[in-house]
Formats: structure tokens, C-alpha cells, sequence
């Protein structure tokens, strides 16, 4: 459109063509030509814009947008929105990792110990609110609990050195069966596991049944200890669950044991 203005301005300039037929040779209106774009001052929008920005962090333009509506503001869409890309506000949107598909072994009773065992993380809270996280290691074969590690922050490398621990006292298992969590599926974890000869048995997503031998044992954790107490501290949740692991192991019949609990179950079944 800007091309064919300036030809029209060219034909009247140079060869004294009226404004109507230069128009017309162009195909262009003559309210066309004649419009003269309004020099806009785009501060005012860039200053509310930042402004909001700063408050409402996670606010995308829409909502932006409409809050400047409610306002009383009547600035056209498309122009916001050029401002809002020019000042860089759109939200980055992270992608969701693509899991490679899961095709776990299907759950069966382990003859021996440390042929597999099943992790997972809880959550719950201390008193004053402050959340923390339990990491649960079981061994299938017995049911045997083999470690609770208990903080504030559970990451990959907090993981692998909790696992390194139970193996120093009971040996590395042959299979690891989890969920998809970040923790579990980082690549600390990974080298782990190949350095150690671990086959890591992933679930599907959103199947918490596949892990149902530690999903059992959450439950009962949880209604046992994390429900029955209202922990000051850290320190108090570690020594009640450390106190719980061992009549857990020792004392508590458990029915799919045939009545037996876990250390037991093992002394009188255990294959290897």
C-alpha cells in the first residue's frame, strides 16, 4: 500500500496528473492517500504494561489486557499486544518432557531379596506449616522397609547417596521400580544405576497401581505415622519413623506374608 501512494504522488508530481486519476490508475482510494498516520505516544502503555508486569509476574497478555479494560483504558488490542512484544513480556512457556514410552515388568513375588525394590516420595508438614518430603525404599520380595530419608529437599544426587547407604548394609538390587518423577529419571540417576548394573523399571504415568507394592506401603505409613503425629521438626519426624521402620520389620504381621513380618518372612523364605 505504501508503494502505490508514493506513485501516486509521483504521477501528480511529475506528470501533472490529477488526484483522482492518479488514484484511479493505482487502484487506490483517495482517502487512502490522503490518510496521514497519528504519531501515538506508546510510553503511557509500555509504563502500565511494566507495572503490571512487575506485580502479576505470571499474568499473560490476556488477562493484562482485560485488567487495562477494567481500568478504563480503551487502547486498541493489536496495539497493546506490539507493545506487550516489544518489552518482552510474553511468558516463556516451558515444554513438557517427552517420556519415552514405559513398559514396566509385570508385578510378581521376587524369591529372593534385593531382586527388586519400589521407591516413592510423600509429602507432608511440620507444625509450623514447613513442608517436607519422605523418600520410601522397600525390598518386594519381604516388604521389608529398607529406608525412609526424611528432608525439606529430596534432589537427584540427595537420592543416589541414600541409595548408596542401604547398599552398603543389604547390596545393590537387580531392578528399581518408580514412578517418572524428576528426581528418578535425571541423569545422575541413570549413571547410577548403569554403574551399578540396576535395571530401572519406570511405570507408566498415571498408573500408580503398576507401583503397588510401595503405594501399600504408603498408605500404611502414612496412617501409622504422618497422621497419627504432629511433628515440631524434623528431628522428632526421623526418630518416630526410625521407631516405626523397626516393629514394621520385626513385629508387624503382614497378610500377604502369610502372617509373617518382613525379617521373618525372609530368614525363612529367602532363596539365595
Amino acid at each position: 500500500m505504501g508503494q502505490r501512494r508514493e506513485l501516486v504522488a509521483y504521477a501528480i508530481t511529475i506528470h501533472g496528473l490529477s488526484e483522482r486519476h492518479a488514484c484511479c490508475l493505482m487502484n487506490i482510494s483517495r482517502s487512502v492517500y490522503r490518510y496521514q498516520r497519528k504519531q501515538s505516544d506508546d510510553g503511557e502503555i509500555a509504563e502500565q504494561l511494566q507495572h503490571l508486569a512487575e506485580r502479576k509476574p505470571r499474568w499473560g497478555f490476556g488477562k493484562m489486557f482485560q485488567r487495562l479494560r477494567n481500568q478504563g483504558y480503551r487502547w486498541n488490542h493489536k496495539r497493546v499486544r506490539r507493545i506487550y512484544r516489544d518489552q518482552r513480556l510474553n511468558l516463556r512457556v516451558k515444554p513438557k518432557k517427552r517420556l519415552p514410552s514405559r513398559q514396566p515388568t509385570p508385578l510378581a513375588q521376587p524369591e529372593s531379596t534385593n531382586e527388586s525394590w519400589s521407591v516413592d516420595f510423600m509429602r507432608d508438614s511440620l507444625q509450623s506449616g514447613r513442608t517436607f518430603r519422605t523418600f520410601n525404599v522397600i525390598d518386594v520380595f519381604n516388604r521389608e522397609v529398607l529406608a525412609i530419608e526424611i528432608d525439606t529437599s529430596l534432589p537427584s544426587g540427595r537420592i543416589v547417596r541414600a541409595l548408596d547407604t542401604i547398599a552398603a548394609w543389604h547390596g545393590y538390587p537387580k531392578r528399581l521400580r518408580s514412578d517418572n518423577g524428576p528426581e528418578l529419571i535425571s541423569q545422575q540417576m541413570e549413571s547410577w544405576s548403569e554403574k551399578n548394573g540396576i535395571q530401572l523399571d519406570f511405570i507408566e504415568p498415571g498408573k500408580p497401581a503398576q507401583n503397588a507394592y510401595i503405594e501399600s506401603f504408603n498408605r500404611t505409613y502414612r496412617e501409622d505415622v504422618l497422621d497419627f503425629y504432629i511433628f515440631s521438626n524434623l528431628a522428632e519426624v526421623r526418630q518416630i519413623t526410625e521407631q516405626w521402620m523397626e516393629e514394621y520389620n520385626a513385629l508387624r504381621p503382614h497378610y500377604s506374608l502369610n502372617g509373617l513380618p518382613p525379617y521373618q518372612y525372609a530368614a525363612v523364605n529367602d532363596r539365595r
